[in-house]
């Protein structure tokens, strides 16, 4: 493809996920929310980074319907399935999902909250980005410029009145210190 026309569909994908067109010198996410030909909802993550041939975009395909399945049809054999809701069903601790990008961490966390997630049971999440809009959580993203950090946001959430909260990761030692202190806590 053309470097122009690259250059010019990179800056078109990038105004559709709300990104910052003009900036090419620091890694982006995004999303564009669409529907295939059959009218099913699609999500598309965007990424952007800079590279010395210049900037790379991928668009991996995200679908929501794959939250709406339960942990058999996402490959969970029996055992591990009654294990998992075993852990689950516990009224405090904590539970650490490991594991490289595509492993399925994500699909599994968001599948157990939303079967957790009832009126009764307030479920919080602090992620860097929102992996998905879900109307059962209440999610917060972390935002770096304003220091709202994960360890800043557990804190928060924990004057929230939580039952259940979701930490996207934990990388550095004040986040780990304030989700094993609001597991402690029940």
């Amino acid at each position: 493809m053309p470097s122009a026309v690259l250059s010019a569909m990179t800056s078109r994908i990038k105004s559709l996920g709300r990104m910052d067109v003009v900036e090419k010198r620091r890694p982006q996410d995004g999303r564009i929310k669409t529907r295939a030909s059959e009218g099913k909802e699609i999500e598309l993550r965007l990424s952007t980074l800079p590279t010395a041939f210049g900037e790379k975009l991928v668009m991996p395909i995200f679908d929501p319907e794959v939250l709406m399945r339960d942990f058999q049809e996402l490959g969970f054999p029996s055992d591990d399935i009654a294990r998992w809701n075993e852990m689950t069903a516990r009224p405090n601790g904590i539970i650490l999902v490991t594991g490289p990008t595509g492993s399925g961490k994500t699909t599994t966390l968001y599948t157990t909250l939303k079967h957790l997630a009832t009126d009764e049971v307030n479920v919080c999440t602090v992620e860097d980005p929102i992996e998905m809009i879900e109307p059962a959580f209440n999610q917060m993203q972390v935002q770096p410029a304003i220091e709202l950090n994960f360890a800043e946001g557990v804190r928060a959430i924990m004057r929230q009145d939580p039952d259940i909260i979701m930490v996207g990761e934990i990388r550095d030692l004040a986040t780990a210190e304030m989700a094993i202190q609001a597991a402690l806590t029940g």
